[in-house]
């Protein structure tokens, strides 16, 4: 049964401030999170919290810095866009992509 327990640390012991249903000398595993001035756990997103801990354990490597870069797209999506593209009505890309970037030099 897990239980979340408040302990206080002194002379290098661990007393917890409420009784515990625990046979004497049966081992159990703590996770100590350190309270704030006011008693209360620090507040911290439990996602965060999660991620540092996998990539802690090496079950997850860190996000990169910077922007994602998208997947790259396989031959055959790029033949199928390029296709899509050419048979669109209207301007050619390039045209589009010209006047995107100078509004003010085309009608």
């Amino acid at each position: 049964m897990a239980e979340i327990v408040t302990a206080v640390y002194e002379n290098g012991l661990l007393r917890p401030l409420e009784p515990l249903d625990l046979r004497e000398r049966q081992r159990v595993r703590i996770q100590v999170l350190p309270e704030n001035s006011e008693g209360q756990e620090e507040s911290e997103d439990p996602i965060e919290t999660l991620i540092r801990r996998l990539i802690a354990e090496g079950r997850m490597r860190p996000r990169p810095e910077g922007p994602i870069p998208p997947d790259p797209l396989s031959e055959e999506e790029r033949q199928a866009l390029a296709d899509r593209l050419g048979r669109a009505p209207g301007k050619l890309a390039s045209e589009m992509v010209i006047e995107d970037r100078n509004p003010d030099r085309h009608p």
